[in-house]
């Protein structure tokens, strides 16, 4: 299968710290990848140089057989990749339909649109479970909504990749349940990458786990294959091989 996402030699350095260490990495079409680490390992910054957020010191990118290691971030969601933040970061002032809205006008390409635009925004709501809050400010929703609201503003780009970055800090374990079947459904249509540190969010969902440490690739593999690596046990589980 050919890969939808390519890292090769991938770094960023601020000053003497390499906050990324010559990462290559690969991602297949269709899968849900979970990237986890301690804190620190640089699990953030990759993301942001896949995005556009951050431009990287050395290396190359390629997705979907294009390179796009010099292209702002702007271009990169035109080619389809989305990136909801570690720390939200929606229009408080503005209500949770129309924080939909304003993305999902970018994928518009006509004058006739008003309805499609309607139905999109409230089908990014619904499958999110927001669809009840879209005329609340989403200032006034809980941090767990504000988080399910980033999600569905990923979605309203109508995404081939759509990167999460720690989606279920301050959802409820109902919340969870909900967030791991969307992401389920999600990858039907996209691919998601998926930065998260609840082991069982992650064990759940992810078909290939690659773990980060000081910058680099310490292991990858099926979640089983990382739950019997020791030096992941050591370095992240926080447990001693048996």
């Amino acid at each position: 299968m050919t890969p939808l996402l390519t890292t090769r030699d991938l770094r960023k350095n601020y000053g003497g710290l390499r906050a990324v260490d010559g990462v290559d990495f690969t991602l297949l079409p269709g899968e849900i990848h979970a990237i986890i680490g301690p804190n620190g390992a640089g699990k953030t910054t990759f993301v942001s140089l896949v995005c556009g957020r951050v431009m990287p010191s050395s290396g190359t990118i390629i997705f979907d057989g294009d390179d796009i290691t010099d292209l702002p971030a702007y271009r990169r969601v035109r080619q389809g990749i989305a990136y909801t933040f570690q720390i939200t970061s929606v229009f408080a002032h503005l209500s949770a339909y129309d924080n939909v809205a304003l993305p999902m006008q970018r994928t518009l390409t006509d004058g006739r649109s008003r309805a499609k635009l309607h139905a999109g925004v409230m089908n990014a709501l619904e499958r999110t479970g927001l669809a009840g809050r879209a005329n609340s400010l989403a200032g006034t929703l809980s941090y767990g909504h504000q988080r399910l609201l980033e999600v569905a503003m990923g979605l309203a780009l109508k995404p081939r990749l759509l990167i999460l970055d720690e989606p279920t800090q301050g959802l409820s374990d109902g919340e969870i349940a909900g967030f791991m079947d969307l992401v389920r459904e999600i990858a039907q249509d996209a691919t998601v990458l998926l930065i998260e540190h609840n082991m069982q969010v992650v064990m759940g969902l992810a078909d290939r786990i690659t773990v980060m440490n000081a910058g680099r690739i310490l292991a990858e593999g099926t979640p089983a294959d990382i739950r019997a690596n020791d030096e992941v046990q050591r370095a992240y589980l926080g447990t001693e091989p048996a």
